[in-house]
């Protein structure tokens, strides 16, 4: 399974469909609220959202949902990446409501080499998020550094850092 990709294996106009989708539930969105500090009542209290919002139920927070997209992005986008460099635009065009299901699709923009190392390039990407009924909820442009095949052949190919299993006397080693 591919992770991510070198300079060379992006082409303008090409757009990779993340799999799978991610469910969104009420203990997803209020747990990541909790964590990051966010105590708005439209995301945590179903009673207020209910009363008082043009939504009647709760919205799930904006942040988490831009998240979810670029962790699905990984994969297919910025797996190689040797820097975020920007996020350019983020806009949240449709809310997202506990219990759906987010999917997402990276289309290539734009790519050009570094001007300062030749071993590597920067990706311009948009990403588009949309919920199980395809409404588009989320749309978010960003620049990715990504190294060429020679930076990656100079650190150890496809999966640089990983080690070798050392025989012992618990496993002994691949049996021939």
């Amino acid at each position: 399974m591919q992770f991510g990709r070198s300079y060379e294996e992006f082409e303008v106009g090409a757009t990779y469909k993340h799999w799978p989708g991610k469910t969104v539930t009420e203990y997803d969105d209020h747990l990541f609220c909790l964590l990051t500090m966010n105590h708005h009542p439209l995301h945590l209290d179903t009673n207020y959202a209910e009363e008082t919002t043009q939504f009647g139920k709760n919205v799930v927070v904006g942040n988490y949902v831009y998240s979810i997209l670029l962790g699905m992005s990984v994969a297919d986008i910025s797996g190689k990446a040797i820097a975020n460099l920007e996020v350019e635009s983020l806009r949240h065009v449709a809310p997202t409501f506990h219990g759906d299901t987010l999917y997402g699709e990276t289309t290539v923009l734009d790519k050009t080499e570094s001007k300062s190392k030749d071993d590597r390039g920067v990706v311009y990407v948009e990403t588009i998020g949309y919920n199980q009924d395809g409404k588009v909820v989320c749309i978010f442009r960003r620049k990715v550094m990504v190294p060429k095949a020679s930076y990656l052949e100079a650190r150890g190919g496809e999966q640089p850092g990983r080690p070798v299993p050392v025989p012992d006397k618990v496993w002994p080693g691949p049996q021939a």
